[in-house]
């Protein structure tokens, strides 16, 4: 079984036991958190998507980690005009585990 969830302004595909980095949040290590916000969920043939939202549509994970993401380089430069601007950003995440889909 499988489910579509959105959080932190992404949408992502989760099946039990998937571990996946999301936007940061606010959760100690090692509790629980409910992702309510259910787009799809699916197995097989038998799939049922919301509109918006799944009703009754729950995934529960558990949080592994909290980090910072790759640097991702950003570079401004403008030939001939004596300009270059440099700058870095390390995004925060929290990587979470599934633990249950229901729906």
């Amino acid at each position: 079984m499988y489910a579509i969830i959105a959080t932190g302004g992404k949408q992502y595909r989760v099946a039990e036991g998937d571990l996946i980095r999301i936007e940061k949040l606010e959760a100690d290590v090692g509790s629980t958190v409910d992702f309510d916000r259910v787009l799809m969920v699916g197995e097989g043939e038998d799939v049922r998507v919301g509109a918006p939202l799944v009703d009754g549509g729950k995934v529960t994970a558990t949080v592994e980690s909290h980090g910072r993401g790759d640097k991702v380089h950003i570079i401004k430069f403008r030939r001939r005009k004596h300009h270059r601007k440099q700058m870095g950003h390390r995004q925060y995440y929290t990587a979470v585990r599934i633990t249950g889909i229901a729906g």
